[in-house]
Formats: structure tokens, sequence, C-alpha cells
């Protein structure tokens, strides 16, 4: 790429990240005030319950800053964050910080995994059905599309598991990211298949891949219908336009039209869709992880939230908040790449 055609793209990098910091500063704002009006007094809870001393309430209260006025609060918080401190989750004793760069590995791993399943069968599905609208295939994967959205994510992960782990017995245990009978390989990135495969450990690889097809397969079938119907839409508009008109007149042969000219056109609104749809499946997988054990973030700001621990709700909504800002900041770039008629000022 042109040295000019890399500072347009860090030129409007920067112009999209610096529009997004006020959207930030709303949801930290938000999620402050949303914690603090929600019914129950945390401090009640991490004592020692309903019949715990005043003095012992007042202590916890002071401990978490609970005494302190809510303006105050929140300007405390602001500057803690403007430093990088999250605060520390009273539950696990740990700083959230801490909390959450141990378990954000195991919930980016799951999401890539469950995304690139989806992407692998919705836009092979996507095409067929767009190549013959109307037909048995076009209204099959319309059914699957229908299907994978109608059953919540929480029911085909526990029918996953009773046909493959129950009944067929061919899963392994759903109970997290290893067996109890595998041994963790050195953690390097906190991703298992990429730590398993730095240090040739192909059992833990194996173990972690199989302990992985069926949380990532029921999040796939979650996100395979909006993906689906963008490509077979975006498919549809390609394949009657002018330029694949032209093309066929040319006498090119069908593969070449529909592989180098139309699903390359084809894919820029699947790219958008993929965007969105990560950032979703990131933040919305907390019964996946439920349902399977799975140790990531989404579990632990439920737990948090379940405990009324604010500091670890808070940090998860920050986090995911900028998950989000850097997936649309990413697609924004890669769309502007596969698309040079965009233009990059």
């Amino acid at each position: 790429m042109k040295p000019r055609a890399l500072g347009l793209i860090a030129r409007r990098t920067g112009r999209r990240f610096l529009s997004s910091v006020p959207a930030l500063v709303g949801v930290v704002v938000f999620t402050f005030i949303l914690m603090r009006v929600l019914p129950g007094d945390p401090a009640v809870f991490f004592a020692s319950g309903p019949n715990a001393g005043k003095a012992e309430i007042e202590a916890i209260r002071s401990q978490m800053g609970l005494d302190k006025p809510m303006a105050e609060q929140l300007f405390y918080y602001v500057r803690d964050i403007g430093t990088g401190n999250l605060g520390r989750s009273l539950t696990t004793g740990q700083t959230v910080s801490k909390d959450l760069a141990s378990r954000l590995p195991a919930s980016l791993e799951l999401t890539f995994v469950a995304l690139a399943l989806a992407l692998t069968l919705a836009i092979p599905l996507g095409v067929l059905a767009a190549l013959r609208p109307g037909s048995l295939v076009d209204h099959g994967v319309r059914l699957l599309c229908t299907l994978g959205v109608c059953v919540p994510t929480f029911v085909s992960g526990l029918l996953l598991i009773y046909c493959f782990y129950y009944w067929l017995g061919i899963a392994p245990d759903p109970t997290g990211r290893l067996d109890v009978f595998t041994t963790e390989p050195p953690r390097i990135t906190g991703f298992l298949l990429i730590d398993a495969l730095a240090a040739g450990d192909w059992e833990a690889w194996s173990a972690a891949a199989r302990q992985l097809v069926l949380p990532a397969a029921t999040m796939a079938l979650f996100v395979l219908a909006p993906l689906a119907r963008i490509t077979r839409a975006s498919m549809l508009a390609v394949l009657g336009s002018d330029y694949i008109r032209t093309a066929e007149g040319l006498g090119l042969s069908r593969p070449r039209i529909i592989i180098g000219y139309a699903l390359r056109n084809g894919l820029l609104p699947v790219l958008t869709i993929a965007g969105i749809v990560f950032s979703t499946m990131l933040g919305a997988n907390v019964l996946v992880e439920k349902v399977f054990s799975w140790p990531g973030v989404a579990a632990y700001a439920l737990d948090a939230l379940l405990s009324s621990d604010y500091a670890p709700v808070q940090g998860f909504v920050l986090l995911m908040a900028t998950i989000f800002v850097i997936v649309n900041l990413t697609i924004d770039v890669l769309y502007g790449i596969a698309d040079p008629r965009i233009g990059m000022e």
C-alpha cells in the first residue's frame, strides 16, 4: 500500500477514535450511576449478611467508598480509570484489571472460533441461496437461520451437551477450557490453542480444541442467521448488477464471475455485520459461558452483578465498550482497503 494511502487511513482512524471518546465517557458515567441506583446494599452483602453489625457494614462502606457523595465517588472513579486502576473485586480479592486480563483470552478464544465457524457456514449457505432463489436450497437455508434465531443459546447449548456428551458420548465433559486430566500449557497469550501450539504440547492442544467445539457451535448457531441472510441479500444485489452481466457477456467462466467479482463485492456488507456480531457475541455469551462453565469475562461480570460487586461490572462494561470501538475502527479500515471507491479523507 502506498504511503499516502497509509497516511489517509491513519488520519481517518484517529478521527474515528477521537469521535468515540465521548461515547466511552458516556458509558462510564451511565454504568457508574446505574450500579448505584440498583436495589440492594453491597456493604450488607459483603458483611455477614443482614444480621451484620452496623459498625462492620459502615467499615465496608468506607472501604468501598460508598460513604462519600455520588459526585465525589464518580470523580475518584474517573481519576482511577485514567491511571489504569479499575478497582478491586471484593468477590475474588484481586484487582479488576488482573481478573479481566486473566479471563479475557478465554472469551476471545471462544468468540473467535465461534465467529470463524459461523462465517465458514454462513457464507457458502448465503451464496448457494442467492444463486438459486426460491429453490429448496434457499428455503432450507432460511429454515436453518430461523431455527438458529428462535432457539435461545442456553437451550441449544444444553441440547448439544445432551446429544453429544450424554447420549452419544463423543464430546468431552463440558466443564471449562481443559479437562481435569490435562495439564495446562505455559501461559504466553492466554489462548490455549496458541499456547499449546507454541509449547509443542499436542495433547493439550487437542484437549482444548475438543472443549471448544460445543460452546463454539452453540454461539455459531445463534449468529449464523444474520450472517447468512446478509450474504444472501448482498449476493442477490451484486448478481443483478451491470458489471456482472457484462462479465457474463464477455464469456467469463461462472466460477470466476461468482468468486472473483460477485463474492468479492458481496462480502463488504458481511464484513460490517461480522464486526457488529463479534462485539455482540463477546458481551452476550454469558449464557454459553455459564452452561459450559467457561471462565470468561461475561460469566465473571454476571457473578459480580449478582453479588452487587460494583467494580468488576463497571470494568466489564468499560472493556466491552473499548473493544466495540476497536472492532469498529478495524472494520472501518478493512472496509476502506477492500473497496478503493470509499474515500479515505
